[in-house]
């Protein structure tokens, strides 16, 4: 069989792959605490996440990407061709079966880190020890402690604003209707930089950060503004007339109308979050291959490649495949294993987990999505106690962190030896 048609299947194949792992693995940060809350049922938010992500990828997914060998492995070394091509396979290869051994078991780990432990593994194999940028490596470790641990402070000191502001207060229909949209307008300001920032790059869209930040403070105002009328609608007939919003009776159904506002406000948080996550994650599949096809057409290795169209739509399709048929495991895990959620308590979590990724962008701190999704959920646990989080589930999520790197490592060089005899 001509070796091209076996290269250009096996990247296919392992690119389509990675994406369907991603969408399995990775999706689960935009919908999982919505749909642990019942703002959106499981079926609605795989729709909902399916349309964004989908349009994410093909709208605004990278077009041009740096390879991502070439910032992990000293590429300039590596001696043909072939032997990237051969070691960007076996890097898809480790991660995605990574990925999905981490989705069966309902584990949330890093999509990013995988495809970087799989890069580490063939470059060992080729280069030894010597040939890997470990000064680079150190830095992507370095948001196993910063993502949680930033994300969980904010998600907490977010939830603690709600709770004595709005909830625990004598009239929490009142404060809401006063309160809400302050929160509201800054929930929308973060999320719009978030989406200027890591959404619209692509497009070679380079806002500076005071145009973006009056271009969000606009479209935030006038968001605030049209949901204060509705939130005062929507409790005025809950409760039948306006006089009563005045009355602090019956605080039990004050806390549940309440927690019903804030039902509405977490699918637009998910959808700029599935959005964005379209954007930028699915390069993590598509850049290798990208890399292959580059260096194969072009018989040489280079640090900058082009993404076509189609190997987006690899991207996009594998992507919604894999949230559509495996997404509900890893869900499932975020939206009821780790803590119990609400509405109020899944909307800090998503606004801290949105705010904590544009801090990350802005200061270029290498801050990973599913650790801060997560730190933001355990953030918010602790709000009420150490024995409102399920342990035995953080260990076991704590623990694929760190296998991550080693076991995609692993898996990749195995992979890459295999295929180096073979062809």
């Amino acid at each position: 069989m001509d070796i091209s048609i076996v290269i250009i299947s096996l990247t296919v194949i392992f690119g389509l792959y990675m994406a369907y792992n991603i969408g399995a693995n990775d999706v689960a940060n935009a919908i999982g605490t919505s749909v642990g809350s019942n703002a959106l049922s499981f079926k609605t938010a795989i729709i909902v996440a399916a349309i964004f992500e989908f349009s994410g990828s093909i709208l605004v997914g990278s077009h041009v990407s740096s390879t991502i060998g070439s910032k992990i492995v000293y590429i300039n070394l590596i001696p043909d061709y072939m032997i990237l091509i051969k070691g960007m396979i076996a890097a898809l290869i480790g991660a995605s079966i990574w990925l999905h051994l981490a989705t069966y078991l309902g584990l949330p780990v890093s999509t990013t880190h995988s495809i970087v432990g799989g890069v580490i593994g063939f470059g060992i194999a080729v280069l030894g020890f010597n040939g890997i940028n470990w000064p680079v490596v150190l830095n992507i470790g370095t948001t196993w402690i910063l993502s949680p641990v930033i994300g969980g402070f904010i998600a907490a000191l977010i939830f603690i604003i709600i709770r004595n502001g709005i909830l625990d207060t004598y009239n929490p229909l009142k404060k809401t209707i006063r309160i809400s949209p302050f929160i509201i307008f800054f929930g929308s300001l973060v999320s719009f930089l978030v989406l200027f920032f890591k959404g619209l790059k692509n497009l070679h869209i380079n806002l500076l950060f005071h145009e973006s930040l009056i271009i969000g403070s606009i479209l935030s105002f006038i968001i605030a503004f049209f949901s204060k009328i509705f939130i005062t609608k929507y409790i005025i007939k809950k409760i039948n007339s306006r006089d009563n919003i005045e009355s602090s009776e019956g605080y039990g159904q004050q806390y549940i109308i309440v927690e019903n506002v804030f039902k509405y406000f977490q699918p637009v948080t998910a959808c700029l979050m599935a959005f964005s996550h379209g954007a930028n994650d699915v390069a993590n599949a598509t850049g290798p291959v990208a890399s292959i096809m580059n260096a194969f057409y072009n018989k040489a290795i280079s640090m900058d490649i082009e993404i076509y169209n189609w190997i987006l739509m690899i991207g996009a399709v594998g992507i919604i495949l894999g949230l559509i048929t495996y997404g509900y495991k890893v869900v499932k895990t975020l939206g009821d294993k780790i803590t119990e959620i609400t509405p109020t308590r899944g909307f800090s979590a998503e606004l801290a987990a949105s705010l904590t990724i544009l801090m990350g962008s802005k200061l270029g701190l290498p801050i990973s999505t599913t650790h801060t999704i997560v730190g933001a959920i355990i953030g918010i646990g602790f709000t009420r106690g150490i024995a409102a989080l399920n342990i035995n589930v953080l260990k076991s999520i704590f623990s694929s962190w760190f296998i991550t790197l080693p076991f995609t490592a692993v898996i990749s060089a195995l992979s890459f030896l295999l295929l180096n005899t073979l062809f």
